[in-house]
């Protein structure tokens, strides 16, 4: 037996005679435009719309629990599941702060941090060029570290399209190069790295590997802070997305040389590059964003104190229990 969300969200999408992709993409589309519309009007009658947005936002990402069950990632799994009913959640204390009159700044700064990070996102994600360039820029900079760790054997291979059957030179793909309006396969728009020698393929790299989500999270709570000054913010968004680059392609060409120098390697089942990718790299990412929100409260202590405005239900059930 199906996930029932995911089968009703699927009827949804044959009612209205879209994909279950297009479905995805009109839910988070409305609810950046809505979680946006509650930030910037917050003042206003605007901010009743986060109400709806917020369900919005969580069904967007819901919905991509299928494909990360089909890849076994158990992490994103859980981070996806939990949305649904954290948005939710959110939703009905935002509500009961509206018909009370409160104006609670942590959560109109949670519904600009949520537009001002998926909207961009959303964007680089559904607009084929820019999906393109980021997966470029994300396989040569990986290449490059290699090559200056001494590690040079690689060459990138040409940018392809995974339309669901067949791959198909992106120079040769017919689809609309500005707006995605067709579904594609697992891989999407890809590159291998291919052995500089025997020309056999290594890895591919593609959208989720370029950190774009990481720093699309972090440039999105920057800069829906409205207490703090913009030099502030800025000072702290040159702390954090550089250093997001940098780390994402020292995982990268990590994954890269554990994959290739030990391509036989197996514990239970998991592969090296399953154990790097879906494990390891995860946690140390983890353990690097963490450590870039403890930089980031330094410098805008406003962001913690709405941080700990947001946790603050969670703590108050613990103690009531």
């Amino acid at each position: 037996m199906g996930d029932p969300i995911i089968e009703l969200l699927h009827g949804l999408a044959s009612a209205l005679a879209i994909e279950d992709s297009e479905l995805k993409l009109l839910f988070g589309a409305l609810g950046v435009i809505l979680l946006g519309f509650g930030h910037f009007r917050a003042s206003s009658k605007g901010s009743i719309l986060a109400i709806i947005g917020w369900p919005m936002i969580g069904l967007h990402f819901y919905m991509d629990v299928p494909h990360y069950v089909e890849i076994q990632d158990p992490v994103l799994i859980l981070m996806t599941a939990a949305g649904l009913p954290l948005t939710i959640a959110v939703a009905a204390w935002d509500g009961r702060n509206i018909s009370r009159g409160i104006e609670d700044e942590a959560l109109i700064w949670a519904r600009g941090a949520i537009a001002l990070a998926t909207g961009p996102y959303l964007i680089m994600a559904h607009v084929p060029v820019f999906n393109v360039i980021a997966v470029w820029i994300t396989a040569w900079s990986a290449n490059t570290f290699l090559a200056i760790s001494g590690h040079d054997g690689y060459v990138i291979g040409a940018m392809l399209v995974d339309t669901g059957t067949a791959d198909v030179l992106w120079s040769e793909w017919e689809g609309n190069r500005w707006i995605l309006t067709q579904q594609l396969g697992e891989a999407g728009f890809h590159t291998p790295l291919l052995d500089q020698t025997s020309g056999q393929h290594s890895v591919s790299f593609v959208m989720a590997c370029s950190a774009a989500q990481s720093m699309a999270v972090f440039i999105g709570a920057l800069f829906a802070i409205r207490t703090a000054p913009w030099q502030r913010r800025m000072r702290a968004l040159l702390v954090t997305v550089p250093t997001i680059f940098v780390l994402n392609t020292f995982r990268n060409a990590g994954i890269v040389w554990l994959h290739t120098t030990y391509p036989h390697w197996d514990l239970l089942g998991i592969t090296m590059f399953d154990f790097a990718h879906s494990y390891a790299a995860k946690a140390g990412s983890l353990f690097a964003m963490f450590l870039m929100a403890l930089v980031l409260f330094d410098l805008l202590p406003e962001m913690h104190r709405h941080i700990m405005r947001l946790i603050k239900p969670i703590s108050d059930l613990r103690s009531a229990t």
